[in-house]
């Protein structure tokens, strides 16, 4: 197989666990299998399964957690610009208005004493976003947040299997969303979840999640359904099916012994072989976070990012960019704003193969056309 920026990794485990729900339960939707994946990932996470909301994809529970905690009438929400436009778009979707904030050149993460002069009146909540599985000063951020009076709606999109400080990312804070896309730390073919700590939210946001019929969510897990129904809100067909829970729940089961160790050595490679070349940077991170790297974005210094990415491809390496800066897309403003941090952070990251699916051989021969490149 050629080289690859990003893969799903999957098998012959997770091929059963599907086989297992078409040929033997019959029943497709969200029903049994949903609810012993929200359980297995609350166990992992040290919560109650109470506070676990699975979904169909990482937008919509960024959507929902937002839209649970939104002021009526809406209002707007403190964002990294340097995101997946997925960020952006949830908060629009919610009926709110994102405010590009920028972000910290050695993380790419957000920059709190920019996202300050940005408050308003309107400001209701801050997103950070775990850029590249890196919670970096979260503690900070809530710090923030609690000063200011606001929600926080955490991206942690990228992390999963994370620790922050010892604490696990989505065992603590406010509303944490995860994504379990194809090739995200752990996936469900699609999916992902809201880990709420507001027993409010999470009513609104399990809800939400099936059109915001009352109560429908328990009645599935038991294998009933609302026939007398009631709606007081507006609601979405954002619910997971048993399809992806149960390709999920093998990958949760495989996350510990297999994906973490497998990115970790992997990444750890990368940073052995290419320590000391000039014109490529590392992003910083704590010392005292456990990092389980999503993808490994490098800072190419002094103008040499495209063409050393041309040389890569050249060579068969497939590099990516994480990602366009949101504020410079034209529905977002089409640079209306200027944050200089994010703008130039976004002419020097490139991202390098990593996935679980890569051999140490690969990383080297990447280090080494790198090497070459510069």
């Amino acid at each position: 197989m050629a080289l690859r920026l990003s893969r799903s990794i999957v098998g012959e485990a997770e091929a059963c666990a599907v086989s297992r729900v078409l040929l033997e339960d019959g029943y497709l939707g969200m029903g049994n299998e949903v609810r012993l994946f929200e359980e297995e990932l609350a166990v992992y996470l040290g919560v109650s399964s109470g506070q676990i909301i699975t979904v169909n994809t990482g937008t919509a529970a960024l959507h929902l957690a937002v839209e649970a905690v939104a002021p009526h009438g809406g209002g707007e929400v403190l964002v990294p610009s340097l995101t997946f436009v997925a960020s952006f778009q949830a908060i629009i979707a919610a009926g709110c208005t994102p405010v590009a904030c920028d972000c910290l050149p050695e993380t790419g993460t957000l920059d709190l004493v920019d996202a300050e002069k940005r408050l308003s009146a309107k400001t209701f909540a801050v997103m950070p976003v775990d850029y590249a599985s890196n919670p970096w000063h979260l503690d900070e951020v809530y710090d923030f947040a609690r000063r200011k009076g606001l929600r926080v709606v955490e991206d942690a999109a990228h992390a999963f299997g994370c620790t922050h400080h010892g604490r696990k990312i989505g065992s603590f804070g406010d509303m944490v969303c995860f994504s379990f896309d194809g090739i995200k730390n752990i996936t469900s073919g699609e999916g992902g979840c809201v880990v709420s700590f507001d027993a409010q939210a999470t009513c609104r946001v399990s809800d939400a999640r099936l059109l915001s019929v009352e109560a429908d969510a328990q009645k599935r897990f038991a294998g009933a359904r609302s026939w007398d129904p009631d709606v007081t809100r507006q609601g979405w067909r954002y619910h997971m099916s048993n399809i992806m829970a149960a390709l999920g729940r093998v990958q949760l089961a495989r996350l510990e012994s297999e994906f973490i160790p497998a990115r970790r050595a992997l990444a750890a490679l990368y940073k052995k072989r290419l320590a000391g070349l000039d014109d490529l940077v590392f992003l910083q991170t704590d010392p005292n976070d456990y990092i389980v790297p999503y993808i490994l974005p490098v800072r190419m210094l002094h103008g040499r990012k495209d063409s050393v990415k041309d040389i890569l491809a050249g060579n068969g390496i497939p590099t990516g960019v994480h990602y366009k800066p949101n504020h410079l897309l034209t529905y977002f403003g089409g640079g209306a704003v200027s944050l200089p941090v994010t703008e130039r952070l976004h002419g020097e990251l490139l991202t390098l193969p990593l996935h679980p699916g890569l051999s140490a051989q690969d990383v080297e021969d990447v280090c080494a056309a790198l090497h070459a490149a510069l």
